[in-house]
């Protein structure tokens, strides 16, 4: 959607600018890195929300913008880790290596970053068609997975001040929740369909 990702890109712009005036502060890239990696993940727990904001408020364009929002939180995910490989490390993977082993916090963003890579390059409707509906959805929900591991690597990287980081995993923690208790509505829904079929198939 076209309005997604004009709004998306505003705050990329406004660090581009910030960054060429000399804005972004004493330790540059730190402050780079900070604004993309929170913007991934603002963007990837926003991309969650679709779905239970359909369930609440009965509302469609959130479903419609949800393929766009989370490609954009990838892309996002994408400028975080580019940044920290090649300005922050200059490329040298086996201080990359080294810095993904030793330090949780990294490990952990890594591996979100991982499985972010498979959900975008399945998100075509050529990919669904390939892979069947029940497996793309099981794959695709590798999603949750990937922002828990964003709130976690938030919570280490800011190490003392966790309120910020605590309020993402409290939504976080909502919309998971949203999603458990409408799956048991939904098979709560079906079971008696289940039973009175298979009390027609009893012998009498």
């Amino acid at each position: 959607m076209p309005g997604v990702v004009a709004g998306a890109a505003v705050p990329l712009l406004e660090l581009a600018y910030q960054a060429s005036t000399r804005g972004l502060g004493a330790n540059p890239i730190a402050e780079a890195l900070n604004r993309l990696g929170l913007l991934a993940l603002a963007l990837l727990v926003l991309c969650l929300a679709c779905t239970p904001l359909q369930l609440w408020f009965g509302w469609n364009w959130p479903i419609r913008a949800r393929k766009s929002i989370g490609l954009l939180a990838f892309g996002y995910a994408c400028l975080h880790f580019l940044l920290y490989a090649g300005l922050d490390q200059e490329l040298a993977l086996g201080a990359i290596a080294s810095d993904i082993a030793k330090r949780p916090f990294i490990l952990v963003g890594f591996l979100a970053w991982l499985l972010l890579i498979p959900l975008a390059l399945t998100s075509t409707r050529a990919a669904l068609q390939r892979l069947g509906f029940r497996r793309w959805k099981a794959l695709h929900r590798l999603v949750y997975v990937c922002a828990t591991l964003g709130v976690v690597h938030f919570v280490w990287r800011v190490k003392k001040d966790v309120s910020e980081p605590a309020a993402y995993g409290a939504v976080l923690a909502v919309l998971l929740l949203a999603r458990v208790v409408a799956a048991v509505r939904k098979r709560r829904a079906r079971r008696p369909e289940g039973l009175t079929v298979q009390a027609q198939r009893a012998p009498g």
